[in-house]
C-alpha cells in the first residue's frame, strides 16, 4: 500500500495541528495551574488581612469600652461584630465584612491615641490591597476558564470557579495624615534588580527645587481603571523601555505612605512595591511626560554600598534605607510566592 504525496501532506498537516493543539493545550492548563495557585496564595493573604483588622478593632473597642455606657455598648457591638466576621462561611464572609466595616466608620477616632488610628488605618489599607490582588487573580483566572476551547478541553479541571469579594471601599479619618494635601494617588513602583542584586534608581528633582536631586525606584501614580500590576509593567516600559510581562513580578512586597511637596503641590502617595529580577541594560525611556522630563536627571544600577555613598552625599533615596531592604527585596524575587505585604518608611 502506497501513499500519494498529497495523502503525506494532508497527514503531515493533521500530525502538525494535533502537535500544536496538544502543546497550546498543556501550556494553558500549565498557566490555569499557575493561575490557581495565584488566586489561592491572594484568597489566603486576604483572608489573613481580614483577621487582622478583626483583631485591631477588638482592641479599639477595648479604648472605647472605658468612655462611658453609650461607648460600652458600641464596644460590645464591634467585639461582636468582629467575630461574627471571623467565624462567617467565605460565601456570607462579604455581608459580615461590610456589617465590620460600617461599624468602624461610624466610629469618633478623634479620642483614641494616636498609635492606634495608625493600626486601624494600617489595618484597613492591608484589607484594601489585599482585596485588590485577590480580585486580580480571580478576574485573571476567570478570564482564561470561560474562554470556549479551555472549556470544552475541560483544561481547568475539577477546581471551582473563583469568585470576587465585593467589601465596600471607603477613605476614613483613620486613614488621612492630618495634612491638607493637594493630591491624593495610589502608586505601583518595582524594585528593579540585575543579575548582580543591584537595583535600578532613577534620579529626579522637584522642578521648583531643581538643586536637589534625590533618587527613587522606578514607577508611578496608578491610572483610573487600571491595576497595581498593569501600571507597573507600563510604567517599566515608559521609564526604562524594558517590556515585562506582569506575571515576573513578586508582590507587593513592602507599603509605604508618603506625604511630599513636588511641583507646588503637596501629595499623599500610597506606594506599593513590586520586586523582579532581569540581565543589566541599559535603560531608554520611551513614554515620560513632560513633567517627567523636566524632573528625571538620569539613572543608575546600584549595589548597597552605592546607595550608602549617595546618602551620604546628600542626595536622598528613597524609599528610606533600601541598602538594608534589598537582600529582602532579592530573596522576594527568587521565591515563587508571593510574601505578604509590610509597611516601610
Amino acid at each position: 500500500m502506497t501513499f500519494s504525496a498529497t495523502a503525506i501532506l494532508i497527514l503531515a498537516l493533521v500530525a502538525a495541528a494535533l502537535v500544536a493543539v496538544g502543546v497550546w493545550a498543556y501550556s494553558t492548563a500549565n498557566r490555569l495551574d499557575r493561575l490557581h495557585v495565584r488566586g489561592d496564595q491572594a484568597r489566603h493573604a486576604l483572608e489573613y488581612a481580614l483577621a487582622r483588622r478583626a483583631v485591631v478593632v477588638r482592641t479599639v473597642a477595648v479604648a472605647v469600652g472605658g468612655a462611658g455606657e453609650a461607648s460600652a455598648e458600641q464596644a460590645k457591638q464591634l467585639v461582636a461584630l468582629a467575630d461574627r466576621a471571623e467565624r462567617a462561611d467565605w460565601a456570607d464572609r462579604e455581608t459580615a465584612e461590610n456589617q465590620l466595616a460600617a461599624a468602624v466608620s461610624s466610629l469618633d477616632i478623634t479620642g483614641l491615641p494616636a498609635q492606634l488610628v495608625a493600626e486601624l488605618a494600617d489595618a484597613e489599607a492591608r484589607v484594601l490591597i489585599a482585596r485588590r490582588f485577590h480580585n486580580d487573580a480571580v478576574r485573571d483566572t476567570l478570564a482564561l476558564r470561560t474562554r470556549r476551547p479551555v472549556r470544552l478541553l475541560h483544561l481547568g479541571g475539577t477546581a471551582p470557579l473563583p469568585t470576587y469579594f465585593e467589601i465596600t471601599e471607603r477613605v476614613t479619618p483613620a486613614a488621612g495624615t492630618g495634612l491638607e494635601v493637594d493630591s491624593v494617588r495610589t502608586s505601583a513602583r518595582v524594585v528593579l534588580l540585575d543579575e548582580s542584586g543591584r537595583v535600578l534608581l532613577m534620579r529626579g528633582n522637584d522642578p521648583m527645587t531643581p538643586d536637589v536631586p534625590f533618587w527613587f525606584t522606578v514607577g508611578g501614580g496608578v491610572e483610573p481603571g487600571e491595576t497595581l500590576r498593569a501600571a507597573a509593567v507600563r510604567e517599566l516600559w515608559e521609564e526604562t523601555g524594558l517590556a515585562l510581562d506582569s506575571s515576573a513580578l513578586r508582590g507587593p512586597i513592602w507599603r509605604r505612605v508618603a506625604v511630599f511637596p513636588f511641583n507646588g503641590e503637596l501629595i499623599r502617595s500610597e506606594e506599593l512595591f513590586f520586586v523582579t529580577r532581569v540581565a543589566s541594560f541599559d535603560p531608554a525611556p520611551t513614554g515620560l511626560t513632560v513633567l517627567e522630563r523636566r524632573s528625571i536627571s538620569g539613572n543608575k544600577w546600584c549595589a548597597p554600598a552605592d546607595i550608602v555613598s549617595l546618602d551620604a552625599a546628600g542626595e536622598a533615596v528613597y524609599p528610606y534605607e533600601l541598602d538594608r531592604l534589598l537582600p529582602e527585596a532579592v530573596a522576594a524575587a527568587a521565591g515563587d510566592s508571593h510574601p505578604e505585604v509590610r509597611s516601610i518608611r
